[in-house]
């Protein structure tokens, strides 16, 4: 009767020429100053999809995906403000999740 539903296409979708993900975590000044929803902000301007989330030692991981042409500007925005202080960050490549939309903040 619902053969229909049995039937989806489980091909995920492309992904733009070049999309690269990396995972960044962040130390600094970077709890309690808005970091995470700058990182929003900043990610969602440059079309870039992820997300963001404190953790337990004080630091940030950030995870991005997109043009990666595009994530020092990142970086320059969320640095904007006067209250963010990135003293070390560490990254990691991953591969590419063609299924993300958007981008989030963890943790509330």
């Amino acid at each position: 009767m619902f053969d229909f539903l049995k039937q989806k296409d489980r091909t995920p979708p492309a992904l733009p020429e070049g999309t690269v993900r990396r995972r960044y975590s962040i130390e600094g000044q970077v709890q309690g100053v808005g970091f995470r929803y700058r990182a929003r902000y900043a990610a969602q301007t440059l079309e870039l999809t992820g997300w963001v989330e404190n953790e337990d030692d004080g630091s940030v991981t950030l995870e991005v995906q997109g043009d990666p042409d595009q994530f020092m500007r990142l970086f320059a925005m969320i640095q904007k403000s006067d209250y963010i202080r990135i003293t070390g960050i560490r990254q990691k490549d991953l591969p590419p999740d063609p299924w993300e939309r958007g981008f989030s903040v963890r943790g509330y």
